[in-house]
């Protein structure tokens, strides 16, 4: 019991436990949102399941660069827009880095949207496989 108590121990102890919950955050936030496609089957899934990509990121943002055809409508307005939506279809969510899109996908299962995946890595991703992006509105 006394090697629980030295200072020493607690410390490795806490680094132990933070490693750890570290290591499973990814799956948490799957768990949570819904599942993470990367940018081959984010294809796939518009080419042949007509995929909607939605891009979660400000007006702003969206216009210096996305994933043609796809729909810009922010995270903050997904409570009141999200319904607008077509509930049949795959929703793919995309952020700048794919982190924030697990958070809107809960938002939009919570809606009884039940075709909900996330942009691994994000729009960073689809730049970095050296996929178009269009400014076009």
């Amino acid at each position: 019991m006394n090697f629980f108590l030295e200072t020493n121990n607690l410390l490795l102890i806490g680094i132990a436990v933070s490693s750890g919950l570290l290591l499973l955050w990814p799956f948490i936030q799957q768990s949570r949102g819904g599942k993470a496609l990367s940018t081959a089957q984010v294809i796939q899934m518009m080419n042949h399941q007509n995929g909607i990509v939605v891009d979660i990121r400000p007006l702003a943002t969206y216009q210096n660069g996305h994933v043609a055809d796809s729909r810009n409508l922010p995270s903050a307005d997904l409570p009141t827009k999200g319904a607008s939506l077509p509930k049949g279809r795959p929703i793919i969510l995309a952020c700048d880095r794919g982190q924030t899109a697990f958070g809107a996908a809960a938002k939009l299962r919570k809606m009884g949207f039940d075709q909900v995946f996330v942009m691994q890595g994000g729009i960073n991703a689809w730049a970095q496989a050296g996929l178009p992006l269009s400014t076009k509105r």
